[in-house]
């Protein structure tokens, strides 16, 4: 193993990588990164990637850049993954739910939460909103009142639908807002408290939590300015609607190291191997949403021809992913044995700027590199 240090970067191959591509080459993985970079996209990045076993890690860039303060990104760096928080705690709640017979999700939402056991919401099932089918609207405002999430349900079970549920696709917070009170209502648990007991613990995922403890907070990459507090967020929950409902929301407020983001996803890559969920996963990464052009979704997850994905043509048919909106991203393909899991900041310096075409270079330029090392290893 080596480490090299350029440009306030930590750059990390396994022995057998190294030994099979010069330095030069396996350097140009992070091109698209440096770029990103140098045109303030980005103010750094922290990077776990799985290729057959073998992993490659980078942190580069600021973690914190500020007039008066500057804070250098590496590995052990903790990102708010924003709606990553989708597919690594709600998703896996809920088909947790599943297997054990606790939900099916053809069930009606409105079986469980009699906030929308009325015409049309009554006709929501659980598998839609996973799908992001079920026609509530793609946003809603929580953040202007002082709503706890009992009141931002109830708000929900009043939104107008935007389509007959299960005929489009919407991109829904407040779908998934349903579907985490739906797992404290079917288990009395919080989401931090399931998360802890079915996920981090049990995949060896220490640097994951919701609301982190004053102790984690210099480990924290700072998202965006607060005008409210005249400071940058460090700690607390980029997402507003999160922040106004507590920090421990269906959609929002995982915070997370890359190192633990890449475990998650090698359960994932693996859960092929593993009869007693092989099923149900397998669901979650088949298209689940009405076939319409560039909308291909699984349950939670992006899927290969989604408008929302930006693995950027390089990956196989068989990948899936997710992004958040604070500049995360989580890309998983089977049949190239890869995960790989970007974390940024990029609303460090504003949220106008998109790096939807940064994500796609990365991935692109990740997959020509590692076309090179096929043979080797």
């Amino acid at each position: 193993m080596s480490q090299h240090q350029s440009h306030h970067e930590y750059i990390h191959y396994s022995e057998l990588l190294e030994s099979s591509m010069n330095t030069a080459e396996l350097d140009q993985i992070w091109e698209p990164l440096r770029h990103g970079m140098q045109d303030k996209l980005i103010p750094g990045a922290s990077v776990a990637i799985s290729y057959r076993g073998h992993q490659l890690h980078y942190a580069g860039g600021w973690a914190i850049d500020t007039p008066d303060q500057h804070i250098r990104t590496d590995i052990h760096t903790l990102y708010d993954c924003a709606s990553l928080t989708k597919v690594m705690i709600t998703l896996p709640l809920i088909l947790h739910l599943w297997y054990k017979g606790q939900l099916d999700p053809d069930d009606s939402i409105s079986r469980y939460l009699p906030e929308m056991n009325h015409p049309p919401h009554h006709m929501i099932t659980i598998r839609q909103l996973l799908s992001h089918s079920s026609g509530l609207p793609a946003i809603a405002d929580f953040a202007q009142r002082p709503w706890t999430v009992q009141d931002a349900i109830q708000q929900i079970g009043q939104m107008k639908l935007q389509y007959k549920p299960g005929t489009q696709r919407i991109y829904s917070d407040p779908g998934f807002m349903l579907l985490g009170h739906l797992f404290t209502v079917i288990t009395g648990m919080s989401l931090e408290e399931g998360a802890a007991q079915y996920i981090f613990q049990p995949l060896h995922m220490p640097n994951s939590c919701f609301r982190p403890e004053p102790s984690r907070i210099p480990r924290i990459a700072a998202t965006e300015y607060d005008a409210v507090t005249a400071a940058y967020l460090q700690g607390i929950v980029h997402d507003e609607n999160a922040r106004q409902l507590g920090g421990i929301v269906g959609h929002a407020g995982l915070f997370a190291t890359a190192d633990d983001v890449l475990t998650y996803g090698l359960a994932w890559l693996h859960a092929s191997h593993d009869a007693d969920c092989r099923e149900i996963k397998h669901a979650a990464i088949q298209r689940q949403t009405p076939q319409l052009p560039h909308v291909h979704r699984g349950l939670g997850w992006v899927l290969d021809g989604d408008e929302m994905d930006v693995s950027g043509g390089a990956l196989s048919s068989s990948a899936y992913g997710h992004t958040g909106f604070t500049g995360t991203s989580l890309y998983i393909d089977p049949e190239c044995e890869l995960v790989v899991v970007l974390l940024t900041n990029r609303v460090h310096y504003g949220r106008q700027r998109s790096i939807q075409q940064l994500r796609r270079d990365f991935h692109s330029t990740l997959v020509s590199v590692l076309d090179q090392l096929s043979s080797l290893v």
